[in-house]
């Protein structure tokens, strides 16, 4: 089975956000054309026998592929129901997704937490793109009243770690007809000079940092003409225009290498700024 052919995988655990990244995970697997794997992951806890465990898992998932049914009644689903960690199953199972689609916050997610532990580490060490979905403002019936954005925005930094995440941005943009790509890179002075830039004229610097965002982009806008590509060199951090950006975007991409301090989880401080404080979902992409 080639990259092309691998499933969506979506984690479901029964609550209102995990359903929510269930229902966002089968309407992009029909944009690509992929078929859907369901995974719920049954806790290893000696308090409740295997044999219950298996058969809330079965209801569970019936449920969901019900739930798929409903918004995609011609998508190809399959189920899985693994005994194991949460994050260690999922990110075994991501060597062979095309990407994982986790909800914000689990069952035991306090909601103080915008984001939750399990998602946090399944993003950090997945080996496919990890799609974290915020979940929407809801009434109590789980009617979603959040308005649907067809945009994407993806982060970049200047160098080899973007090639991966341009990839990625290129793929959600061509599924989503009309879709404009807005492509932010964050710059200061300090990068410029560790990248070998003007380090005294912020102006120079400026520059500098919009011709390497054109050349970042350069070959993919000619194997992509058809989509509207947007490029806002940043000065400062991208983490405010990201996180912003995303309160109007179907997608927002990042890359999820390491850079500057670790603040923990195994994310760059823009990839868990974004994450944490996103107005919509998140893909997580490892570079």
């Amino acid at each position: 089975m080639t990259t092309a052919e691998l499933p969506v995988i979506a984690a479901v655990d029964g609550s209102w956000h995990s359903f929510e990244a269930l229902a966002w995970a089968a309407h992009d697997a029909v944009r690509r054309g992929l078929p859907l794997t369901i995974v719920h992951v049954r806790p290893l806890d000696r308090r409740t026998s295997q044999e219950v465990q298996r058969r809330e898992a079965e209801e569970l998932l019936a449920e969901s592929v019900g739930r798929v049914a409903q918004v995609a009644p011609a998508l190809h689903t399959s189920t899985l129901a693994p005994l194991d960690f949460p994050t260690a199953a999922l990110t075994a199972l991501s060597e062979h997704a095309s990407m994982l689609v986790l909800g914000s916050r689990g069952l035991g997610g306090f909601r103080s937490l915008l984001v939750g532990s399990n998602s946090l580490a399944t993003a950090s060490m997945a080996r496919c793109p990890v799609v974290v979905v915020h979940s929407s403002a809801a009434d109590e019936d789980g009617t979603e009243t959040r308005e649907a954005f067809a945009d994407i925005v993806a982060g970049v930094a200047a160098d080899e770690s973007s090639e991966a995440v341009l990839d990625f941005a290129f793929e959600a943009a061509m599924s989503r007809p009309g879709a404009c790509l807005r492509i932010v890179h964050g710059w200061t002075m300090f990068s410029s000079m560790l990248s070998g830039g003007p380090v005294f004229d912020r102006d120079a610097a400026a520059d500098a940092a919009a011709r390497t965002l054109a050349e970042l982009t350069a070959g993919r806008r000619e194997k992509y003409p058809q989509i509207d590509v947007v490029q806002e060199p940043v000065h400062g951090s991208a983490s405010r225009t990201l996180v912003t950006a995303s309160e109007t975007a179907a997608l927002t991409v990042i890359g999820r290498r390491k850079g500057g301090e670790d603040l923990g989880f195994g994310l760059s401080p823009v990839a868990q700024t974004t994450l944490t404080h996103a107005a919509g979902p998140v893909a997580v992409v490892p570079c």
